[in-house]
């Protein structure tokens, strides 16, 4: 089966598709996100990708153990996890002038959604595709308005069980829709390469059977306005 993001198959006989993360590279700045987009498109990749999530749709405004980021993260001057996620998010008001500047260079752009009301808000925007987080992906009222959209589903699983991969697929696929990718993730940022475990993607291949992609995350030189973790995820005919 091919599936279409936007203008582009993904397919036996079709090249890799690649997506430049934007995520909280804008630094608060929508001048820097649209220059992201710009820098992508320069750099040959095929699509962006934004996250779509407010502070209070993701996580509770607390100094509670549970919500302090801990002294050896590379976050820790936000404290907690609501000061984290309210710098890094992209605000809903940016999302239709992104979308906008995407398409005028014809680079596609989609999103992760963290919620429903997300996914409601980027059908507005006639999202093409949608990737879900990997620690979404047992959240069930999520994938299943996802799925209802009928678009193309990236399933991150960099923090899941085999079983959580079935369960996402089953409920996806209850809906109808069998547009499916599954990401091969590594849950570090960067990753280093002894962490990859490449071997894990035959295994998915032979107990999934379906389309597979790899995400990398790489640390590399960038402009002073990129200066951050740039995250390819490279949507390869390695699975059918």
């Amino acid at each position: 089966m091919k599936i279409k993001i936007g203008r582009i198959y993904l397919g036996n006989g079709h090249p890799s598709f690649v997506v430049a993360e934007v995520s909280g590279n804008h630094g608060g700045k929508i001048s820097r996100a649209l220059k992201i987009i710009h820098a992508a498109k320069k750099a040959g990749a095929n699509a962006v990708k934004l996250q779509t999530y407010t502070a209070d749709s993701i996580t509770l405004k607390s100094n509670r153990k549970d919500f302090i980021i801990s002294r050896n993260s590379p976050w820790f001057k936000k404290k907690n996890l609501w000061n984290l996620y309210n710098f890094a998010h992209t605000p809903i008001e940016w999302h239709k002038r992104l979308f906008q500047e995407a398409k005028k260079i014809k680079l596609e752009i989609f999103s992760s959604p963290f919620d429903e009301s997300s996914v409601n808000f980027l059908e507005t925007l006639d999202c093409p595709a949608y990737k879900i987080a990997s620690p979404e992906i047992n959240h069930i009222p999520l994938l299943e308005r996802v799925a209802k959209t009928k678009k193309p589903v990236i399933l991150s699983t960099g923090l899941s069980t085999y079983n959580d991969i079935k369960l996402a697929i089953k409920t996806i696929r209850s809906f109808g829709n069998n547009k499916i990718v599954v990401l091969k993730c590594t849950t570090a940022y960067p990753s280093d390469l002894k962490e990859q475990n490449l071997l894990t993607i035959p295994d998915i291949k032979k107990i999934l059977r379906y389309w597979l992609a790899y995400l990398i995350i790489l640390k590399v030189k960038l402009p002073p306005f990129l200066q951050q973790h740039w995250m390819l995820i490279l949507l390869r005919n390695i699975l059918i």
